[in-house]
């Protein structure tokens, strides 16, 4: 067997591995939108619960988390910290971006669903450069926020989104979230052309 020269080599060597069909998504792309929606329905499963008053509902939402974690644990086998929970919100949050950009453009808002199709896609981008072991959690620190903390913070994202320049698709990546976007668009590619 040929030595493997790099990362994204190793990727695409596993990623290949693991397709049936060539053309089609590879498994852990299509586990983590399955992922997604069984999280989503344990959300709609609680609302219809609390909407209808019916327990039946939430008697359902143990099954479907179990299957959901049975399904996590084939893309995180292993993890330390939060990693398994952190994993969870940022597929969840990412599901949720996509679901409110679409509602965004079919009301005629287009940028305002691309700027939220970005972000659920960065969100993506996250969770694989977490659990490609990418991003190092050895400089994450706990930090007690108060409200005008998280105010500031929100305001300087906002600046800082709205003030960035649009990238070419020539441009090469610099801070660590172009690189995982550019490494997922790569490595963890979804569509043969």
């Amino acid at each position: 067997m040929k030595k493997i020269e790099n990362v994204k080599e190793f990727v695409e060597r596993i990623d290949s591995s693991k397709k049936v069909n060539p053309k089609d998504l590879s498994s852990d792309q299509d586990l983590t939108i399955a992922i997604m929606n069984l999280i989503s329905i344990e959300e709609h499963l609680v609302f219809s619960g609390a909407k209808t008053g019916k327990n039946s509902f939430y008697d359902l939402i143990e099954e479907v988390r179990e299957k959901r974690k049975n399904l996590m644990q084939k893309i995180i086998p292993s993890y330390e910290g939060e990693v398994w929970c952190i994993s969870k919100h940022l597929l969840a949050s990412s599901m949720r971006l996509m679901e409110v950009g679409t509602k965004q453009q079919s009301l005629g808002h287009k940028e305002t669903a691309y700027d939220l199709f970005n972000q659920a896609y960065d969100l993506y981008c996250l969770f694989w450069g977490l659990n490609m072991n990418m991003l190092s959690t050895a400089d994450v620190k706990w930090v007690k926020d108060s409200v005008e903390d998280v105010k500031q913070l929100t305001s300087k994202v906002s600046e800082a989104i709205q003030s960035s320049p649009v990238k070419e698709a020539e441009e090469k990546p610099t801070g660590a979230l172009s690189k995982m976007k550019a490494f997922v668009r790569k490595a963890v590619d979804c569509c043969i052309e």
